[in-house]
């Protein structure tokens, strides 16, 4: 049994579903490891063609949870007199992009179904994904850019193109479905009442070819990206993101989080851009 998802096997399509709807499916170490063995399994076992990747509740992810990620950081900086070790914390940062990135070297296609809030590092790991439907009123974006942050997924600029992921990268601007998909950044939008419906219908279309088949469009698909420094933007993302939380803005945004909360931290990073934190009824990343 597992606390933060659940697995469903149906006509050839896995289903893999985030169930920590109150805390609206935010990363934890645990959510993190759950998720690898879910993945492992499914890329094992022979009657599953293609995962599906998705959600209860409002949110599909509302990135990882901050509460014990600024705890962690807070701990770890005073532990070591606020000596930043980039090996080890690049070590601790890779057990997330590694389990995330399964999603893309898994043999399977996977599609992921995206409703409400996908953030900061929901976005981290949705994008790894072959295929994104998102409902009509999901909403993307790296809100952690604007501090305390850089995305460690590479896929922002593989499937934007430089100009238009720095658009969004610069200021971490909240980006709603219909332009998600406008800009590739996803595949498309459906009415949010009937996500799951076609999520489920595309997963199962795709289920009817031999895995084998699948197996070699997926791996000629993604050698494109490979051959165009894939792992090296992943390996700069992470170091990146490591230095960007051990700035003197990263080391504040944590000591502001552990003196006022992490959710008020937020709101103080965002309200200048009148989203996400801004907004007190709605999650932060």
């Amino acid at each position: 049994m597992t606390e933060t998802l659940r697995t469903e096997t149906d006509a050839g399509v896995r289903s893999i579903v985030f169930t920590r709807a109150d805390q609206y499916n935010t990363i934890t170490p645990q959510m993190r490891d759950e998720l690898s063995v879910a993945l492992d399994d499914a890329e094992s076992d022979d009657r599953v063609h293609v995962i599906l990747l998705r959600a209860e509740g409002p949110a599909f992810c509302a990135g990882y949870g901050l509460d014990w990620a600024t705890e962690d950081q807070a701990g770890y900086d005073s532990e070591q007199d606020r000596v930043w070790d980039s090996v080890l914390d690049l070590r601790k940062l890779s057990v997330f992009t590694d389990t995330f990135s399964k999603l893309w070297y898994s043999s399977k296609p996977t599609i992921a179904a995206v409703q409400g809030w996908c953030i900061g590092g929901g976005t981290d790991l949705v994008l790894w994904a072959d295929i994104i439907v998102a409902s009509d009123g999901a909403k993307f974006g790296y809100p952690p850019s604007r501090v305390w942050g850089v995305p460690v997924t590479p896929m922002w600029v593989h499937k934007l193109g430089p100009e238009r992921a720095k658009r969004y990268l610069l200021t971490g601007d909240e980006i709603p479905a219909d332009e998600a998909a406008r800009i590739g950044l996803i595949l498309q939008t459906v009415p949010d009442d009937q996500l799951l419906d076609h999520a489920m219908e595309l997963a199962r279309r795709t289920a009817q070819v031999p895995i084998n088949q699948l197996a070699m469009i997926k791996l000629l698909c993604n050698q494109t990206f490979e051959h165009m420094g894939f792992s090296t933007s992943r390996l700069l993302g992470q170091l990146f993101d490591g230095i960007a939380r051990h700035t003197e803005e990263g080391l504040n945004f944590v000591s502001r989080a552990k003196e006022v909360g992490f959710r008020q931290a937020v709101r103080e990073r965002d309200d200048p851009f009148g989203d996400y934190g801004s907004r007190p009824s709605e999650p932060e990343s």
